[in-house]
């Protein structure tokens, strides 16, 4: 029968005791390492995504912070870029679909926002108001900064483009036919006054008058050409021999009603 055991025998030795904590260590040093990048992959994944938040009737772009939730007002500091995601005025319209969307790419939010600005523009760009008009345009020049359209949006804004460029030519042939009446009108005060530009003025008047003239004249005939093209047409009139005098039937040639057709009896005596 084998002795018993001293209390000092049954504790485990110095090196193992020192292996365990060494490994007990080891594993909290792993999970702590195995959350940290757990936590900073979610940090660079939020930090690339972007969203889209309303605020006083503006449409803003959040970016994601550098933590795992999180987000603020973008604002890039290329200027192009920051005009392409300034806050939107969506005018009343509905965007809680947008607004509950998150995205992953920058091309990702450039589709969706498309749809907004081309329903924004494309009312606008059609109207004859310069004030309008122009609010049209600049919903146009933001949709043209968005650089991840698919190629139907591109096609659609390209359409666009070319819709509104009529208006845009008629807006700048107004805009130089009021510019040609007061040049011509400010030359006429030069050349009666007796000043250093007097004699200048009326060389001016000599030689760019009648071409100044004949454009304000050729921009007004246009305009009067588009409003009388705006007009109604005027409903037809009444095919010969609807109601009346039936068709093919010549004038009356006799004498008028009330008169018995015979000549006058003569005045005096006849000799």
């Amino acid at each position: 029968m084998s002795p018993p055991m001293s209390p000092s025998q049954h504790r485990p030795s110095l090196g193992r005791r020192a292996t365990s904590a060494f490994t007990r260590l080891l594993v909290t040093l792993l999970l702590l390492g195995l959350g940290a990048a757990v936590v900073f992959l979610l940090s660079q994944l939020n930090a690339r995504t972007f969203s889209l938040a309303q605020e006083n009737g503006q449409l803003v772009v959040m970016k994601g912070r550098l933590l795992p939730t999180g987000a603020v007002p973008y604002r890039p500091g290329d200027a192009r870029l920051a005009d392409a995601y300034a806050p939107l005025g969506v005018e009343g319209r509905d965007v809680s679909m947008l607004v509950e969307r998150k995205f992953t790419e920058r091309d990702e939010l450039d589709r969706a926002l498309f749809p907004l600005l081309e329903s924004l523009a494309q009312p606008k760009v059609q109207s004859d108001d310069p004030a309008v008009l122009e609010k049209g345009l600049y919903y146009l020049r933001r949709a043209e900064l968005l650089t991840g359209l698919t190629e139907e949006q591109r096609r659609s804004l390209a359409a666009m483009k070319t819709e509104v460029a009529f208006f845009q030519a008629k807006q700048k042939l107004e805009e130089a036919r009021r510019g040609v009446t007061e040049a011509l009108t400010q030359l006429k005060l030069a050349a009666e006054s007796r000043n250093r530009n007097t004699h200048r003025a009326n060389q001016m008047l000599t030689t760019v008058g009648p071409a100044a003239q004949a454009l304000e004249k050729a921009l007004r005939a246009v305009d009067a050409s588009f409003e009388g093209a705006e007009l109604p047409t005027p409903a037809p009139s009444p095919a010969p021999g609807s109601q009346g005098t039936p068709a093919g039937t010549p004038p009356p040639t006799g004498p008028a009603p009330g008169t018995t057709g015979e000549a006058p009896p003569a005045t005096g005596t006849a000799r």
